[in-house]
């Protein structure tokens, strides 16, 4: 009889622990189909790179934001990221996205300010002392003249979306600094270009403790996967798709970006 008790011991047992798990799993399922999501920002956000772009706005249903919304089941989700967005394009063009229900924002911004494009173009085709005094500048946009830009942009999110979590995502850096040879590129212009993102990171961080918004940081996250690294999450200068340079791949999305946004999201709806 004790193998037959034993069973049945085993089997109270496990339905015990179902019954206690039950609630906990409705209560994940309730808390994510609460939220109202809305996914802003500029190519970081939107999915240049990922390979499957579409539209003016080079919007993916591989960028994390879309990735997050299919694995949670929202109540609501609005796709409003634009590839080429920057703090005045967010206000004058994705705040209509918003409104009084909405209880989740995301996005990535800042770099199309402090001049991405232009840094990046001088930074592949002029000398090291070109792209130094680019990064420079750059920078310098970021310090004096991009928190004031953000701190408007923050206002007029919460002014639309008075209830929302507001997370605010961070630029990884674009290169692996471990590696001693690296085709392309050499290593002061690498060096220049991932100051410049920790310099604008940095910005970025402040403006968001300033404004109560969280800052999701996933430089931590690309570690390891930079370019140079051999298990590269970003694409490297191609001249003959300009647009997808520097920008994270399709896994970078789903390895780098989704998992850092899903821990800050964690607790919305809850």
């Amino acid at each position: 009889m004790r193998p037959v008790r034993t069973l049945i011991i085993g089997v109270l047992a496990l339905t015990s622990a179902i019954a206690i798990a039950l609630p906990s799993l409705n209560a994940a399922a309730d808390a994510a189909s609460s939220v109202h999501y809305v996914a802003l920002g500029d190519s970081y956000s939107s999915g240049t790179g990922t390979g499957s772009e579409s539209g003016s706005c080079e919007q993916s249903s591989q960028a994390y934001g879309p990735l997050w919304a299919a694995a949670n089941s929202p109540a609501s989700f609005t796709f409003g990221a634009c590839g080429g967005a920057t703090t005045s394009s967010v206000i004058s063009g994705q705040l209509s996205d918003l409104n009084s229900s909405t209880t989740l924002v995301s996005l990535t911004i800042g770099g199309n300010d402090a001049g991405f494009a232009s840094i990046m173009e001088t930074c592949v085709l002029q000398s090291d002392s070109a792209c130094a005094s680019a990064v420079s500048k750059g920078e310098a946009y970021a310090q004096n003249t991009l928190p004031g830009n953000l701190k408007t942009m923050f206002a007029d999110i919460h002014a639309d979306a008075p209830n929302a979590r507001v997370i605010l995502l961070s630029y990884p850096h674009f290169y692996d600094m471990s590696v001693a040879v690296c085709i392309g590129l050499d290593k002061t212009k690498h060096t220049d270009l991932n100051n410049g993102v920790d310099v604008l990171d940095s910005v970025l961080q402040t403006a968001a403790a300033a404004d109560g918004a969280t800052f999701a940081d996933a430089r931590g996250q690309f570690s390891g996967h930079e370019l140079c690294s051999g298990d590269n999450w970003l694409h490297s200068v191609d001249l003959a798709n300009i647009s997808e340079s520097y920008h994270p791949t399709a896994t970078g999305h789903k390895d780098g970006y989704l998992p850092v946004f899903s821990s800050a999201a964690s607790s919305v709806g809850q």
